[in-house]
């Protein structure tokens, strides 16, 4: 039997339905395309072509982007579809992975950024890019987020990982990340709590995280994005670092001199 058909009968194995395995592994070979040439290349019937991307959508296999033209598609690189599919699929893992790569690698370079929607997505997601580190993880992180997340760092941390960044929370367990200065006023302030999260420095997600269901966050490897991202994560770090080590005196006309600065720049 031909090795593509073997992978389209795998992977229904896995809880895909033959349109939506043929609509995704040719989208690891030609992408982004929108749903018109993503039907006439896959043989999936026009008529069905939406109702499946829609499907793979919300199985967080196929990312779409809004453009000036209309509508394109994305897949989910194979490494991530892997760890994804592994816990309950262990048998048949290793030749989906193989088959998978040999198809993306052609174009894995023009990979964008992606958008993923919903908390419980979004932090689905975010363990399955911890567990890709290497080397490294930056964090900016709210409280409620670290403790969602705070087994996959300390499980990072024991593979040799370090993790800096900046904590807004109490109770710090991370030696290298450092808590928020005026940190009250900050928990008071800010209706919205954020996220970024650095792996490697290749990739990144970052955006709004407490909204719920309506939650969003960007997936990005755009090395000048994530160069933004740890700029601004360096930037806290500094300036909480310079702030902690002024006497009372000095403190609070540095602070008055922060809050002005931070006046001026929303209020025009």
């Amino acid at each position: 039997m031909d090795h593509q058909l073997t992978l389209i009968q795998e992977m229904k194995q896995l809880g895909l339905n033959q349109y939506e395995t043929k609509a995704y592994l040719k989208l690891l070979e030609e992408w982004p395309v929108n749903g018109y040439m993503l039907s006439k290349n896959s043989g999936v019937p026009r008529s069905r072509i939406y109702e499946v991307l829609e499907g793979l959508t919300k199985k967080q296999l196929v990312f779409e982007k809004y453009t000036e033209n209309g509508t394109v598609y994305y897949p989910l690189e194979p490494d991530l579809l892997v760890k994804k599919l592994e816990k309950n699929y262990e048998a048949i893992i290793q030749h989906v992975k193989e088959e998978t790569t040999q198809l993306f690698v052609k174009s894995k370079e023009k990979y964008e950024s992606k958008v993923i929607t919903g908390r419980k997505n979004i932090f689905d997601f975010i363990p399955l890019l911890l567990e890709k580190a290497t080397h490294r993880i930056d964090i900016s992180i709210w409280q409620d987020e670290y403790k969602d997340l705070e087994e996959y760092f300390f499980e990072a941390i024991d593979r040799g990982i370090t993790i800096k960044g900046i904590y807004f929370g109490y109770d710090k367990k991370l030696k290298d990340v450092l808590t928020h200065r005026r940190l009250e006023t900050y928990l008071k302030e800010k209706k919205e709590r954020y996220i970024i999260i650095i792996v490697d420095q290749k990739e990144a997600i970052t955006g709004i995280v407490s909204r719920g269901e309506k939650s969003q966050v960007t997936w990005t490897n755009d090395f000048g994005v994530i160069d933004t991202m740890e700029d601004y994560i360096v930037h806290d770090l500094m300036v909480n670092a310079y702030s902690s080590g002024l006497a009372a005196e000095e403190k609070q006309k540095y602070e008055a001199a922060m809050d002005k600065v931070r006046k001026d720049f929303f209020e025009n």
